[in-house]
Formats: C-alpha cells, sequence, structure tokens
C-alpha cells in the first residue's frame, strides 16, 4: 500500500490510500485526512479505470500525415528526443527564443511534474504563458480589496451559521467542502443563474440573470448599509473608503436591482437581513467570473463579508506554499515573454509561436474558439509537441507525441487551492510512459545543457520545496499529509485595509468601486459552459464514458422557436455552430442555455468551444469571459 493524492484541477485534493495486487489497482479516501475524510468522489472512485486504460498511450509517436489526421508512427524514446531536441534547437538559432512557448497548466497539478518541465524553458530562456484561463479575473478583483485571493480556512466553517455557494456548485465540484458545511450543520444558500444540485440542496436559493451580480451585491450592501446592520466597530477600524463607498451606494435604485436581476425585492432583503445577522461568508466560484463582468462582480461580493465583521470571510483560493523552487525561474537570464492564454490562436497566426510545447493541458478541448485555433495551426509552420497520457485532441495536431505516465506511477506532493493540507504521492505501479520530469531531464541532456538544476531527482526538489515552506518530509512521509499553518495576515493593500475605495483598482484605470453594465450580445441567448460532474475540463471523457452533450434549455425559450424536448437542435453564433439534442428545464431561466464544457471533439465531433468566445477581461490580467457569449438555437433540419 501507498499513500497517493489525486491531482486533479479539484478544490478537495483528496488524500488516498492505492495498492497494486495482482495487477490491479485499488484506491480509497484516506480515512485519517480532516477535509477529504476518507471518502472519494464518483470520478475519484473510478481512477483504478482511468489507470488501467487501453487507450493509454505506450510508445513516442511522429506524425506522417497533416495536423489532425491521425496519422503516426511509433518511434523509440532516442528518437523522438533527438528530434524534439534538434527542432529545438533549430527554432531558437532561427527565429530565436522567444518564438518557444511552453503551453502547460493543471491537468495534473502535482508540484514537481506541474512546474519542473518549465526549468528547461526558463534556462532556454523561451516564452511563458499568463494564465488567464481559470480565476484571474476574481484573482485580481480580490487583490484590488484586500490585497490577497488567499480567504478563510474551510476547517474554520465550524465557527460559522452561513455559507453562501455564489456562482458555485459543490455538490459536484467541492464535495467533500460541501459535506463539511452540512457536518457543522451550516445554514448554506446558492446564489446562481442555474438551479444547480447544490441550489436544490440548499436552504435557499437566489436565481439571478446572468453577469448581474454586480448589482445584486450593490444592492445587498447598500440595504445593509442603510438598516445599520454592518458591524461599525470592525469597518471604522479595518475598512478604507466605507464613507466614499456609503454615498456610492446611496445611488442604487433597489428597483434597478429588482429589474436587471430578476429577484424580488423580498428576496433581495432577505438576503441582506439573513446575510447581516447571520455573519455569513462566502465561497466564491470560479464559472461566474469568467465573463466580460467577472472582476467586477467578485469585487462587489467580496465586500459583504467584511460589511458584517468578517477579515477574510471569503473562500476562493488557498495558496499555502511557496513552489517557485520546482519551477526555477532564477535560471533565466533576460526577462520573460508573456503570452495570454486565451489569445494563442492569435500568436500563432501572428507568425510569433514557432515551437509549442503542450503538457498537463488539452487546449484544443479546453480553449475558447476553437474553429479559429485548428485554422491557426493548420495554416501554421509552428512545431507541436505534446507530452500526455492519451491521444488527446491536441495530441491528434502534433508533430511528436510522447506517451506520460500517471501520479500512481511516479513520486511528487500537491497542495489545495481549498484547504490548507500538502499530501504525499507515492509511486504504487509502473505501466507505461514517463513523467513530466523525466522527459524533462532526457530533452536537457539531448541539447548538451549542463546545469544541475535541470538533473535534480523528484524527491530532491519535494525536499527542498518542503524544507523552504518549514515542512517535515519525515511527518510526510509518516501520515501522508501535513498542514501548513496559517501566519498571522495583514492585508496587502496601498491602505493596509480592505479597501471599499480600491486605490489599486483606479490605479489600473477602473472606478474605485464596482461598476454594473448591462451585458448584451448579438445572438438573443446567453450560452453557459460550466463542468460536467463526471468529468474535470476534458479529462476522463474517453475513459469513464459518461459525458452529458445535451443542449440545456427553458420551455418557454423553446416555445417560441417551436422547439420540444429531444429535438436535435442547430447552436450558432459567429464562431461556430454545432448540432445536438435539446434537453427542456426550468432549471435554466429564460434567456439562457446550457452546454457542458471541452468534451473531446474527436469522440464527439464538436464541443461547446467551438462557439465560447476568446475576448479576455483586459482589466484583470486578461481573464477568460466563457460566459460571455452569445447564440442563437434553431431546430435542425
Amino acid at each position: 500500500m501507498a499513500f497517493s493524492v489525486c491531482m486533479r484541477d479539484c478544490y478537495d485534493t483528496c488524500s488516498m490510500i492505492s495498492e497494486f495486487k495482482g495487477g490491479k489497482l485499488t484506491v480509497r479516501g484516506n480515512p485519517e485526512h480532516p477535509v477529504t475524510a476518507g471518502f472519494l468522489c464518483p470520478k475519484g472512485a473510478l481512477l483504478p479505470r482511468w489507470f488501467h486504460s487501453s487507450e493509454r498511450l505506450k510508445t513516442p509517436l511522429i506524425s506522417t500525415g497533416e495536423r489532425g489526421s491521425g496519422k503516426f508512427r511509433e518511434a523509440s524514446w532516442e528518437e523522438a528526443i533527438e528530434l524534439v531536441a534538434g527542432k529545438l534547437k533549430e527554432t531558437i538559432e532561427k527565429h530565436g527564443s522567444e518564438s518557444v512557448l511552453v503551453y502547460q497548466y493543471a491537468g495534473d497539478r502535482g508540484v514537481v511534474n506541474y512546474a519542473f518541465p518549465l526549468r528547461l524553458f526558463h534556462y532556454l530562456n523561451t516564452a511563458m504563458l499568463d494564465h488567464g484561463i481559470c480565476d484571474r479575473a476574481g484573482q485580481e478583483a480580490l487583490k484590488d480589496v484586500y490585497g490577497t485571493a488567499v480567504g478563510l480556512d474551510p476547517e474554520e466553517l465550524k465557527n460559522q451559521k452561513l455559507v453562501v455557494y455564489w456562482g458555485v456548485n459543490p455538490f459536484w465540484t467541492n464535495l467533500h467542502g460541501f459535506m463539511l458545511a452540512k457536518k457543522h450543520n451550516l445554514e448554506t444558500w446558492t446564489v446562481d443563474v442555474v438551479r444547480t444540485e447544490t441550489a436544490k440542496r440548499s436552504h435557499r436559493f437566489f436565481q439571478l440573470r446572468p453577469e448581474t451580480d454586480v448589482l445584486f451585491a450593490l444592492g445587498v450592501a447598500k440595504l445593509i448599509i442603510e438598516n445599520k446592520l454592518y458591524d461599525k466597530g470592525f469597518v471604522r477600524e479595518n475598512v478604507h473608503g466605507f464613507e466614499e463607498f456609503r454615498g456610492y451606494v446611496e445611488g442604487i435604485d433597489i428597483n434597478l436591482v429588482e429589474e436587471e436581476t430578476g429577484l424580488s425585492r423580498e428576496e433581495i432583503e432577505d438576503f441582506a437581513f439573513g446575510f447581516a445577522e447571520k455573519k455569513g461568508v462566502v465561497h466564491m466560484g470560479y464559472g461566474f467570473q469568467r465573463a466580460l463582468s467577472g472582476g467586477e462582480a467578485v469585487r462587489a461580493i467580496a465586500l459583504l463579508p467584511a460589511l458584517v465583521g468578517h477579515p477574510f470571510g471569503f473562500i476562493y483560493d488557498m495558496k499555502t506554499i511557496d513552489k517557485s523552487y520546482a519551477e526555477g525561474a532564477f535560471l533565466r537570464t533576460k526577462p520573460a515573454k508573456r503570452i495570454p492564454q486565451m489569445k494563442l490562436a492569435e500568436y500563432i497566426e501572428r507568425g510569433e509561436i514557432k515551437f509549442l510545447y503542450v503538457y498537463n493541458s488539452n487546449p484544443l478541448a479546453s480553449l475558447p474558439n476553437q474553429k479559429r485555433l485548428r485554422r491557426a495551426l493548420k495554416e501554421s509552420d509552428v512545431f507541436v509537441v505534446t507530452h500526455d497520457i492519451f491521444l488527446t485532441d491536441t495530441a491528434l495536431y502534433s508533430d511528436v507525441v510522447f506517451p506520460a505516465n500517471t501520479f500512481f506511477e511516479r513520486l511528487d506532493v500537491a497542495d489545495s487551492y481549498y484547504h490548507r493540507y500538502v499530501a504525499l504521492n507515492e509511486p504504487v505501479a509502473k505501466l507505461y510512459g514517463k513523467s513530466n520530469s523525466e522527459v524533462t531531464r532526457l530533452l536537457a541532456r539531448a541539447l548538451g545543457i549542463e546545469n544541475p538544476h535541470l538533473y535534480e531527482s523528484d524527491e530532491e526538489v519535494i525536499r527542498k520545496i518542503l524544507e523552504l515552506n518549514g515542512l517535515s518530509w519525515e511527518e510526510l512521509r509518516r501520515k501522508g499529509f501535513v498542514k501548513v499553518p496559517e501566519k498571522p495576515r495583514k492585508w496587502e493593500t496601498p491602505s493596509g485595509r480592505i479597501e471599499f475605495y480600491s486605490q489599486r483598482a483606479v490605479q489600473r484605470g477602473l472606478s474605485p468601486f464596482p461598476e454594473y453594465r448591462r451585458r448584451e450580445g448579438g445572438y438573443p441567448l446567453k450560452l453557459l459552459t460550466p463542468t460536467y460532474r463526471m468529468t474535470i475540463t476534458s479529462q476522463y471523457h474517453n475513459t469513464y464514458g459518461m459525458i452529458d452533450p445535451n443542449l440545456y434549455m427553458n420551455p418557454k425559450d423553446a416555445e417560441e422557436r417551436e422547439i420540444e424536448d429531444g429535438d436535435e437542435v442547430e447552436v450558432f453564433n459567429d464562431n461556430g455552430r454545432i448540432k445536438t439534442t435539446v434537453k427542456l428545464t426550468e432549471d435554466v431561466p429564460r434567456g439562457v442555455v446550457l452546454l457542458y464544457k471541452a468534451f473531446w471533439v474527436r469522440l464527439l465531433g464538436w464541443n461547446a468551444n467551438f462557439l465560447t468566445t476568446d475576448e479576455t477581461v483586459q482589466n484583470y490580467g486578461n481573464g477568460s469571459a466563457y460566459h460571455s457569449t452569445w447564440v442563437e438555437v434553431k431546430k435542425a433540419k
């Protein structure tokens, strides 16, 4: 038996006990872990199916046909490594190091497997990715208010009365957190556009129209202040710009809040009075901030816990340890050119990327405006290398594909962006492929690089990171997890306080207060593309076989278009057009349709990202705006 930790891009980061016996892997939750508590979500319980999949890549592949054709020949590791190293060297000599881009994300969150390959690209002074796909707008917004996006330790929920799930569906995406709130008998409210499984299991549900979160939060703040329900002592001692903010929300018309959000005055008042009475904390999701209004929405919502006296009364991110040593940016000899994640197609079209190295990610499923991205790759001379466990859509568009191993086959550690625990991952078996760090060392050697930092072992890197963070390797090996102590905290804002009047926002050309703007598109229906319960973005589609490709639509919107439940429909906008089956439900409000995101195109024939916008939220770190996509739907012919 061995300690394992689920490396998926998920809040929970479950500690597990794994065993490989008789050629079969078994997994179970680690019962000693205080948060993940000895049980696994449905996806985690099926990890052995993923590990033993017959579709796992076993040998390197070299393309023999046009991009996307699926024509490859098998190659030895030696040939593939030499080919990639040679092409990398040639590209740098011909076009410069900044023409090389390493594209990676959180498909595997192991500290070593996520970060170590970046050492090679830092050493080579290549371009680096500026990650904006996930939670960037919210990160920037919370820094405007608190100076940090790190909020409440979820274990402190035991001392609370109310948690508000705002734009998050934890029954699907943070099951252990959801159960933690239930364990401590917290009252749970949900604020969302869609009546999710979490909403159905909450004490109250406040159903908003899309992108009206800003106005709802400002209206709630107005009522709390006008009725003197805020924590006057806390605000006086810890808030910057309260009087200016009070004057600002005086101008908010509650009639407008009703009209725009779709909530009744009674619902708005219930939220304001109940939140103030119960001193609620807010768990803010990542989905709603992936919109053009996303940063403003998070900024507005973030003020509410402070009004009722919470110093860090939100849950959004939990950056507990410094992992920068694993990445090795100290190996650079000149500043990095940063390419916005959402703008990959644009930079390829402009000829600024000549070599693309992809790992821990599947951009040809997960990035928006897929038609544009695929066209850019087909029409360019960019050399593409993908390191993955499976022949993903991105791998199909690659010149060389390296087979990866799984986290059950290597040593690593992982932290969580929900709780404060670091967990150990020990190798329990060995089937196919090589880890990201192994391939990095092979490429460095083929390039003739002698720098010792590129040849450190996984254990050496892990030990160094633990040491730098004051954590014990011995304790981690003994228990399988360690808790990162919380240090005394302060608000890292210009004033050293919680900023209701945000000086940082003003410096970026924004209003000092969150602003509401009505959003309309060139098509009548807002498309939402949340994650599906049995996948994590594009992961598990090919192995679990449990996806939901249907379009969800309100019956009244369908009636206007003479569409009936079960009809085949076309969903379209200027970016693309797809065909699927419609399911009618009042869980989705009028004016909104829903498709689950990022399924494999080679298996389904399409995914929602053939429709999504590649616009970004410029003043919030080029954060993505997937949920500012508009479409029309008609019955298919």
